[in-house]
């Protein structure tokens, strides 16, 4: 059997790859119309890849039922104008199931969280992934690694026994140990998402990532895709300076292993009337000093 033509999921990977936040109402469920309102925003923005269900969209906080219609609502909204990559995790069946009702519901891509067992092993990895990519060989997976212990050999044998494995989000911090990972693993064989966002996003270009996650896209679009601008043309004082207008409102998210890191995007999104701050445990709302903090960040980005 021919191997399908993954050339046009590799091109989506590498781009501004959207973490859309999960809006709540005040009741504490989904708010879908002010869901639908931001993935819109996103998308007139000329965001091209979104990941619903991811971190930023508060994953592990979302009920089975929850996390089913945020990819509905996510391919609903987005319909040809983007490449949809759903996030899907839990134990070997729960992410298979996920990743069969994405494909079912229309999405191009699945990306495979990274395993929160507490006893991971590098052949467990694999099998884990080869469980979700074999159940879906139609969609292209993207592993999610977290994990500084496994080596890049380990993706080589998961890429040659699932061709549909065509990208990683690469979430490691430290930037030569990525470089090292990618080459051991296969630097043209996969598509490298620097999965630290803006902040990591210059120093993981450099060893070879061509696209990068980001949660800070739903609240400035513009300061994003400027930074990926800069880096696709090699530009990388124009990078660093992005980097620097940034940097205070990413390590407020980044602060005390980041804690408030989908409160703080949340924050800023309330402060622009977009949706309310409510996030779920074990998350939590931003105290008044740090959502002070937060509003006089915005003030001269594009928004």
């Amino acid at each position: 059997m021919a191997h399908a033509d993954h050339t046009p999921l590799r091109t989506a990977l590498a781009d501004v790859v959207a973490i859309p936040v999960t809006p709540f109402g005040d009741d504490g469920g989904l708010d879908l119309t002010a869901h639908r309102a931001l993935l819109r925003r996103l998308l007139d923005a000329g965001v091209r890849t979104l990941t619903p269900n991811g971190n930023t969209g508060e994953f592990y906080a979302l009920t089975p039922e929850e996390r089913r219609t945020v990819t509905e609502v996510t391919l609903e909204e987005t319909g040809d104008r983007a490449t949809v990559l759903v996030g899907v995790g839990h134990d070997v069946p729960t992410a298979v199931a996920a990743a069969v009702h994405a494909r079912e519901a229309g999405a191009q891509m699945v990306m495979v969280h990274q395993p929160v067992h507490p006893y991971v092993s590098r052949d467990g990895w694999i099998g884990y992934h080869r469980a979700v990519a074999e159940a879906v060989p139609e969609l292209g997976v993207v592993p999610y690694v977290r994990n500084p212990h496994l080596d890049g050999e380990a993706l080589a044998e998961l890429g040659a026994a699932c061709p549909n494995v065509i990208g990683v989000k690469y979430a490691v911090p430290d930037a030569a140990h990525f470089a090292a990972f990618a080459r051991d693993a296969g630097l043209d064989r996969f598509v490298w998402v620097a999965g630290l966002a803006e902040l990591y996003a210059p120093s993981y270009w450099a060893g070879g990532a061509t696209g990068f996650t980001s949660g800070l896209v739903n609240v400035a679009p513009a300061v994003s895709l400027t930074m990926l601008d800069a880096l696709r043309s090699g530009d990388v004082p124009a990078a660093m300076k992005v980097w620097e207008r940034i940097r205070p409102f990413e390590e407020l998210r980044a602060d005390r292993q980041s804690a408030d890191n989908v409160s703080v995007v949340k924050e800023a999104l309330a402060v622009l009337g977009l949706c309310r701050r409510d996030v779920r445990p074990p998350s939590h709302e931003i105290t008044e000093e740090r959502r002070a903090a937060v509003a006089a960040l915005l003030t001269g980005w594009e928004i």
